[in-house]
């Protein structure tokens, strides 16, 4: 059909095979197309546009406060819907800008994708910039960056800028990204690896997890081995294997790891757990200590009324007021007021008033407070035994 077509309310086009038109397709009211369309540009005006086929606009497709559904591929230069856009085929577009719900059967290839309110495909989608201001369901993504107003659940692939969710985000599969940044819930389900991670309620991974930073508001857990570069938790973290960082632990809560720990530096409010935890620089611990095989920084310190299973190693160990520990060794050993240790061994060893302690072995100096309490007599040594960890 050479020039433009117009269609108005209520009308069926039959096509045997595929309708070409030269110039514009134009769309009124509820209309249908029985085959396969291909249009210069597609203009719809508060229609609602059904086309049974394939549908190919070389220029632009615009719907002005309209619905459109495609039962084929839809290949254009621009889409632009108020309403809704469904189309079962494949999508290829340069932009595409749907104001209410977009719904994909299969794929889905553009460079810009905005959504005001739902947005689901069923196949890969491939795009440098995604929003949604609603409910998002997707399939595999290679994305630059993904911005979601609601929630979304994806079933992996690459987002390799950022991730950017009001809601809740759920990844099916593994995925790599580069930065995230939720404002609700966060889970993984398949492992990944991504850049700064920042949660503000919950976050969960079920399998391994990497990343640069990561920082939860609330409470989280990785059910695999956890390695990267900096910790932050304001609340409780429990690790089933082993968490591995090159930077700095933050915990307000309790951490819980099943295997080691190994840090540059720790600050936990509540308590930490683990089979064995090795900071390079720096411990401060505020509850308590539960460890198998030790606990070891180069500076260690245990708060007033904190409490510590395993052996305690560093090169400054402080054990605060009314602290209970077991064995503690060090070059510099501080008990404060009223403190219980098992065993003690150091170079230079403090003990305040009121210690209690099983035994104290030293090399250079050893102080002792009034009231202290040491079972068996305390020995200057030439060598101190060999330090665990």
């Amino acid at each position: 059909m050479e020039g433009d077509l117009r269609v108005e309310p209520n009308a069926t086009v039959e096509v045997d095979g595929r309708l070409v038109v030269s110039g514009t397709a134009t769309f009124v009211g509820r209309s249908e197309v029985l085959g396969d369309l291909e249009c210069a540009g597609f203009e719809a005006d508060d229609a609602d546009v059904t086309v049974r086929g394939a549908l190919v606009v070389h220029a632009d497709l615009r719907a002005r406060d309209s619905k459109v559904e495609v039962a084929g591929s839809l290949s254009a230069r621009t889409v632009d819907v108020d309403r809704s856009l469904k189309v079962s085929g494949p999508v290829t577009a340069e932009e595409i800008e749907v104001g209410g719900v977009l719904e994909g059967g299969s794929t889905l290839s553009a460079r810009n994708v905005s959504v005001g309110g739902r947005f689901r495909l069923a196949g890969k989608l491939t795009a440098q910039k995604v929003e949604a201001g609603g409910a998002v369901d997707l399939a595999e993504v290679d994305l630059e960056t993904l911005e979601v107003g609601g929630v979304i659940r994806l079933a992996g692939g690459a987002v390799r800028r950022s991730i950017e969710v009001g809601g809740k985000f759920e990844a099916e599969a593994p995925l790599t990204f580069g930065s995230l940044e939720v404002g609700g819930v966060a889970r993984f389900r398949g492992a990944s690896k991504g850049g700064s991670v920042e949660v503000g309620g919950m976050f969960s991974a079920d399998k391994d997890f990497a990343f640069e930073s990561l920082e939860i508001g609330g409470i989280g857990s990785i059910d695999g081995n956890a390695e990267g570069g900096e910790l932050e938790v304001g609340g409780k973290f429990d690790v089933r294997g082993s968490l591995s960082l090159r930077g700095s632990l933050e915990v307000g809560g309790a951490i819980s790891v099943g295997e080691a720990i190994a840090g540059s530096k720790a600050e936990v409010g509540g308590a930490i757990k683990a089979r064995r935890a090795t900071f390079t620089s720096s411990a401060e611990i505020g509850g308590a200590a539960m460890t198998q095989e030790g606990l070891k920084a180069c500076h260690l310190r245990l708060e007033r009324k904190s409490r510590a299973t395993g052996p305690l190693v560093g090169d400054t160990v402080e054990i605060h007021a009314k602290a209970k520990v077991e064995d503690v060794y060090g070059d510099r050993i501080e008990l404060r007021d009223r403190a219980e240790a098992r065993n003690v061994y150091g170079r230079s060893v403090r003990l305040g008033d009121g210690v209690s302690v099983d035994s104290v072995e030293y090399t250079e100096t050893l102080e002792m407070g009034r009231d202290t309490q040491c079972r068996s007599p305390p020995r200057k040594v030439a060598a101190l035994p060999k330090f665990p960890l």
